[in-house]
């Protein structure tokens, strides 16, 4: 294994970068805004560290001393980290053109911010989402070169993904360095659900006694480069923290281009701290990134305002970017040769060790001895790392889900226990009781979305009906719970998921809520690419066990398309996702009892149409109810042909082999789709030698075509007639009833299949 993580750190409270003066100036400022006011104003220029230091207010200690307190030490050890962050670039460059590693991209020209924010923070205390670029913050955080190269040659030791990501996909548990993807802002939505954590333990009692996530006040760190704030989420994650409070240092790393395209493209006015500046509550501070000393000057003053409780800081570093975009880039192409030439001169791998040498601090000859011990260490290390092994092959579905908690197994499988006057109840009201219940049992459970709280104002909790969800599920959650475990969200969706999944990654246990399933495309973002496979790419450190209950699909009557949409295919074609599809009341207890329990993320599916009929209540079955997942539940036994099906058209599938009462027909409802019960359907079709695949979704492409394939695949010789499919047109669903009920799969398309498929 790679050597002892705790005696890698390089310091328990943060790591040292500092200063490069550019050549142009840079406009330099700092302001907070609280309620509408800009205070704290300063504006420093474009001054040296000694003229800087005379401008510092009060605060902490460092900021009246030379240098803003940073010792000979600390200043020659930021160059160390800066050049260490810079050899490793070239190392994986070499190691690239020898066609030993796979990929490259560069944190060249972004060393000198990074290794100041490293001094600021603190690794295994603070919180980090870095971005790509961010390879200084790491080393400077205590990540050593032989696990920054493990990354690139792929070596199953790697802790960041263990050969799984690509090189510079940053993730450390050791170092709370959270696994990065490689969606572009995403990270952001995540991080201000990761700083929210301290709010809700310090609200719940019992909660932070239970984790040893929970510091205090703590900072989330997260960054990203100037062309990702064009990203919806990053001013989703502004705007939520801003408006909470939240302890988060968003980082934008300006060198102004995303790949060949400039800021002037991306950014209206060409500034995003200006663009940002209505935000109330949020510290704004914009400098030159390629001095480290001021930045960390400004980086303390904005870390300080975090700590204090004041809410999130924005810091906007102007930093180069002297290596092309990746390996796959040319620069060449679109920069001239006078602006490489003018990047170049503000390189902190070259102007701040001539800074060093300028002040007096370091000599020639201890820059030099520092720059030949870092070469001598990657030297070292890209021979370690070549030397490290490789995954195999047979690993290649480790960490899909959970090693430790299988919700397949008999763990998951209870009796009910109903109570002696238990009455039949709808799915509405024994949903909600399955998330009273396991609120009780685990104070680790929130519940969020659109309009799930009772009130937004917590005053007017007993003195209002409350709303509780559109659909009434979580009705009155909040008058036993709090505000601070069940509360709204903005209308944002990909705020819905992405703030729950840095929380999940934190300790908590999100239940949230997706207010329609057809609206739901703005976080699949969020659900396909960051919830479905942080397990799996972070090789098993991280995880989000999530449960996102969506209500979805049709026969509402007046729905129309964006009411009545029930595409499954789209989460149950996603590796790491669980999905969940009661049809019945007392299955949609359990089974959300399981999904909470379990800890993988859960889509858990709940029809619309099913919430209040009459046909599918049931009793409560008590607060330990559970169902396993990928066990179907036969409806109903027949010799004749089965109907394997699930959601709305189980009932529907009843009725219409009632219209053949000469017909003895299996009815199978699978209730969970991902992982569906294979050993039931294939005993099924053994049996009854004929089969209906039924589903809600679109003929073409849709849920059931898996199954059907898989049945003549695998089960061929049983068979005495065709697989048929019954389900929607390769259509939208229409406001009109008449049109609606044309679209979607009726009692009589199932009734006519049942009697074709019986004469053969």
């Amino acid at each position: 294994m790679i050597a002892d993580r705790t005696a890698r750190r390089l310091r328990a409270d943060g790591c040292p970068h500092r200063h490069a003066l550019s050549p142009f100036p840079i406009r330099q400022t700092s302001y907070a805004r609280t309620g509408g006011e800009v205070v704290e104003p300063t504006q420093q220029g474009n001054l040296s560290p000694s003229k800087q230091t005379a401008t510092q207010g009060a605060g902490s200690p460092r900021k009246n001393a030379p240098y803003h307190g940073l010792s000979k030490e600390e200043l020659v050890d930021m160059f160390r980290v800066i050049y260490t962050s810079r050899k490793l670039d070239d190392a994986e460059i070499n190691l690239k053109r020898q066609q030993k590693i796979y990929f490259q991209i560069s944190g060249a020209g972004h060393e000198a911010v990074l290794v100041a924010a490293a001094r600021v923070l603190k690794p295994t205390y603070d919180w980090f989402y870095p971005y790509y670029r961010d390879r200084a913050l790491c080393v400077g955080l205590g990540m050593t070169p032989v696990e920054v190269l493990a990354e690139a040659v792929g070596s199953s030791e790697d802790p960041n993904s263990g050969g799984r990501q690509m090189p510079a996909h940053w993730g450390h548990k050791d170092l709370n360095i959270v696994s990065q993807s490689s969606c572009t802002g995403t990270q952001m939505l995540q991080a201000a659900g990761a700083a929210q954590v301290a709010r809700i333990m310090e609200a719940v009692e019992g909660l932070k006694e239970r984790t040893d996530q929970y510091t205090g006040d703590e900072i989330v760190y997260v960054s990203i480069g100037d062309g990702a704030t064009s990203e919806g989420e990053f001013w989703e994650a502004i705007n939520t923290a801003s408006n909470m409070k939240l302890p988060v240092m968003f980082m934008v790393e300006d060198n102004g281009y995303a790949i060949s395209v400039p800021v002037s493209v991306q950014t209206a006015g060409g500034s995003i701290s200006k663009a940002c500046a209505g935000f109330e509550n949020l510290f704004i501070t914009e400098f030159d990134g390629c001095d480290p000393v001021e930045s960390y000057a400004k980086l303390q003053e904005a870390a300080d305002y975090i700590r204090s409780g004041k809410g999130p800081a924005l810091i906007h570093a102007h930093v180069v970017r002297p290596y092309s975009h990746s390996m796959s880039d040319d620069e060449k192409l679109y920069k001239t040769d006078e602006e490489r030439e003018v990047e170049a001169k503000r390189d902190p791998v070259t102007s701040y060790p001539a800074w060093l040498i300028s002040e007096g601090i370091a000599t020639e000859d201890e820059v030099a001895q520092v720059r030949a011990e870092v070469e001598a260490t990657i030297r070292q290390a890209v021979d370690d790392a070549l030397a490290l092994p490789t995954p195999h092959p047979d690993t290649a579905l480790d960490y899909v889900y959970s090693p430790d908690v299988d919700p397949t197994s008999a763990d998951f499988e209870t009796a009910p226990v109903y109570a002696e006057d238990a009455q039949e109840t709808t799915m509405v009201d024994l949903i909600n009781d399955a998330l009273r219940t396991e609120m009780r049992r685990d104070p680790s459970i929130v519940v969020f979305g659109e309009d799930v709280a009772d009130v937004t104002r917590e005053e007017l909790l007993g003195k209002v009906k409350g709303k509780g969800g559109v659909f009434k599920v979580t009705h009155r959650l909040q008058e036993e719970f709090g505000g601070a475990r069940v509360f709204n969200s903005p209308l944002a969706e990909a705020n819905i998921i992405g703030r729950a999944i840095g929380m999940a990654t934190r300790g908590l246990k999100p239940v949230v809520e997706i207010q329609f399933y057809d609206y739901i495309w703005p976080a699949y973002m969020q659900l396909k690419n960051e919830l479905s496979n942080i397990r799996w790419r972070s090789n098993n450190n991280f995880k989000a066990p999530v449960v996102v209950r969506v209500p979805i699909g049709g026969y509402l009557k007046g729905g129309a398309p964006y009411h009545s949409q029930s595409g499954v295919t789209l989460f149950t074609h996603v590796p790491g996702l669980r999905v969940v599809m009661p049809s019945n009341a007392e299955d949609a207890n359990g089974l959300l009892r399981t999904a909470i329990r379990s800890d993988d993320p859960v889509m858990f599916l709940e029809h619309k149409h099913l919430y209040r009929q009459t046909y599918n209540k049931g009793r409560n079955p008590g607060p330990d109810y559970m169902i396993p997942f990928g066990k179907a539940n036969i409806v109903q036994e027949g010799t004749d042909l089965t109907i394997v099906t699930y959601g709305a058209l189980v009932e529907r599938s009843r009725r219409a082999a009632k219209l053949h009462p000469d017909l003895s027909v299996e009815i199978l409802d699978l209730r969970t789709l991902s992982p569906y019960d294979w050993d039931a359907i294939s005993d099924s079709v053994k049996k009854t030698n004929k089969v209906i695949v039924a589903y809600e979704d679109n003929m073409s492409w849709g849920y059931g075509t898996e199954i059907a394939t898989r049945i003549a695949d695998e089960l061929f010789e049983y068979l005495d007639g065709p697989v048929r499919r019954v389900a929607a047109l390769d259509s939208f669903v229409a406001y009109h009833p008449d049109l609606e009920d044309r679209i979607l799969p009726q009692i009589e398309d199932l009734a006519d299949a049942i009697e074709s498929l019986a004469k053969y």
